[in-house]
């Protein structure tokens, strides 16, 4: 069976990320992002160039917790795919495109973060008690001593 993909986009959150309504009412997460870009030089070296900045958005229960977790400045990694939109500004007509988020988690490569491993339903529980982190088991003593 084949894998399936869909596009990813990697960057940052730019602006302070806003939660709205869609006009059938379903809640809509949108941020400016920005990508950084860089050059690879001859020697081997990076050399940074121009940030670009893009619209990203999210829908349904998704872009709550999207609102919920991120904030300005935020390295992040999502899925989902890209489309062409067209609205009005100032009385002008705009043609733009947007990154559609499916899935979004921070940049593990740029973040330092605590995993919550509790399960979903026990969310009630885990807000009333502090979160153990899962036991490994105890190495076994190893034994300089060698019987012959």
């Amino acid at each position: 069976m084949a894998i399936r993909t869909q596009e990813s986009f990697s960057g940052f959150i730019a602006s302070d990320p806003q939660l709205s309504q869609t006009s059938k009412g379903d809640p809509r997460f949108y941020a400016r992002v920005g990508k950084e870009h860089f050059r690879r030089e001859d020697d081997g070296s990076f050399t940074q160039t121009e940030t670009t900045y893009h619209h990203l958005v999210m829908f349904g229960r998704s872009a709550e917790h999207a609102h919920d977790r991120f904030t300005k400045g935020d390295n992040f990694i999502a899925e989902g795919y890209t489309r062409e939109v067209n609205y009005e500004r100032d009385g002008q007509a705009v043609e733009s495109e947007e990154f559609v988020a499916k899935r979004i988690g921070h940049d593990t490569a740029r973040t330092r973060y605590e995993v919550d491993r509790t399960p979903r339903r026990a969310a009630a529980e885990r807000d009333a008690a502090a979160f153990e982190p899962p036991s490994r088991p105890a190495r076994a003593p190893e034994s300089t001593a060698i019987g012959l």
